[in-house]
């Protein structure tokens, strides 16, 4: 089975990943598997989720020569012109936490109200090769956001995210009913059809 170095340190998105690629004989390891120092940070410049993603992907497969695997994702608000958007890891800052993220979002909409809150939850994935190859995909999901936190699961600003389609939050749901709607889902999925195509052509 063929490895593939995920560029995020985070262990929920790695095995959100896993579960695709390794249908198609792709084994996901993690950036202290593939012996990425822990200090080393990928400095995300981009504008756009593609960018980020493309830059993340690239930089541990430069430094690994494996095939690398990147997500980048954020929460869109439609009330805040699509903010926080690519700055929704650190949008209370370089230092802050989900905690402190979720604060300032509920500060910023305290006055809109409910059918003005929408929002949308973006994912980019991007699997590069050492040849030169790039598979890229883009995941939403729509929903909007409550005024206060909901659940104790998942991550980010999941307690504050209701997805259209689903009766709770991306907090108060299982794993699987969020796989159902969800962003990294909808990327995952798509990618899934890229490694299909992929592997049916070299079959060929």
């Amino acid at each position: 089975m063929d490895k593939i170095v995920a560029a995020t340190g985070n262990p929920n998105k790695v095995g959100e990943l896993e579960n695709i690629t390794s249908k198609f004989g792709l084994h996901v390891i993690s950036r202290d598997e593939a012996g990425v120092p822990h200090d080393y940070d990928v400095v995300e410049d981009g504008e756009t989720f593609e960018d980020n993603s493309l830059i993340k992907a690239e930089a541990i497969m430069k430094m690994t020569g494996l095939p690398a695997i990147a997500d980048d994702s954020g929460l869109m608000v439609d009330a805040l012109d699509g903010a926080p958007g690519v700055y929704s890891a650190r949008f209370a800052g370089e230092d802050c936490d989900d905690d402190r993220n979720n604060d300032k979002l509920l500060d910023l909409l305290k006055d809109v109200p409910a059918e003005k809150r929408t929002a949308r939850f973006v994912s980019v994935i991007t699997l590069v090769y050492p040849d030169g190859r790039v598979l890229q995909t883009r995941g939403e999901c729509e929903g909007r956001v409550l005024t206060e936190r909901h659940g104790t699961g998942g991550f980010g600003y999941d307690p504050l995210f209701l997805p259209d389609g689903l009766s709770g939050t991306f907090a108060e749901v299982s794993q699987e009913e969020k796989d159902t709607v969800s962003h990294r889902a909808r990327a995952l999925a798509k990618l899934g059809d890229l490694l299909k195509d992929q592997a049916s052509g070299s079959a060929e």
